[in-house]
């Protein structure tokens, strides 16, 4: 009998909530929350807010990765699980962040649907095929990593009051199907989030960018 019960705790799973005391998942759900943050704020109008928000939740995304892989003790089943979770956020992200963006810039006229679907479609697209084939030769990726979608629109989004709102909707509506057409496209590109160097480089542009959207509501 000991022996059985013995087996049975081996076989038995962890609970749901027990991979959310994982530091990289809780740095997941961080960058989670700020783009939940990012489509509040959005559909809102808010937009200095909500770029903040997206720039934050790639800084948690790719430190929840460099965290995974400088912290001892996780297992196989953890790191599954870590990536699950990040591609799930990841969809959200980048992929229906931009396009409630695009929308919301747009009020939500039925025109602006046909970039927004394209976005999300790319993202969902881009995902599955990255689940499936990984990096390319194990250091690129196939097409534009959708990280960079966010990275991209928080800058141009800075034409925002360089310009009329009509010229910049348009821009706006370029950039992300542009953007989408990158990420299914076949070109490849660097893993950027696994260099200690470019880590500091996200640190210094999240930062500066935060600083630029916090004095643009300020003022």
């Amino acid at each position: 009998m000991p022996e059985n019960t013995t087996v049975h705790k081996k076989l038995q799973q962890p609970t749901i909530l027990s991979y959310v005391k994982d530091l990289p998942n809780l740095l997941s759900l961080a960058g989670l929350a700020c783009t939940l943050l990012a489509i509040y704020y959005a559909i809102e109008g808010i937009y200095a807010l909500a770029m903040i928000g997206m720039v934050w939740a790639v800084a948690f995304d790719w430190a929840d990765g460099l965290v995974a892989r400088r912290l001892k003790g996780r297992t196989a089943t953890d790191a599954k699980f870590g990536g699950q979770l990040d591609v799930l956020i990841d969809i959200v992200s980048y992929g229906v962040t931009p396009a409630i963006l695009l929308l919301s810039y747009g009020k939500f006229e039925p025109l602006f649907l046909i970039g927004a679907f394209i976005m999300v479609a790319a993202a969902a697209v881009r995902l599955s095929y990255f689940s499936t084939y990984g990096l390319a030769g194990g250091t690129k990726y196939t097409g534009l990593a959708l990280d960079n979608n966010s990275l991209i629109l928080v800058s141009v989004f800075l034409l925002e009051s360089l310009v009329s709102h009509g010229t910049f909707t348009v821009i706006l509506y370029l950039s992300g199907v542009g953007l989408a057409i990158l990420n299914v496209s076949e070109i490849k590109t660097p893993k950027l989030s696994g260099n200690p160097r470019n880590v500091w480089l996200l640190a210094i542009y999240t930062l500066g960018i935060t600083a630029v959207y916090s004095w643009k509501l300020l003022s």
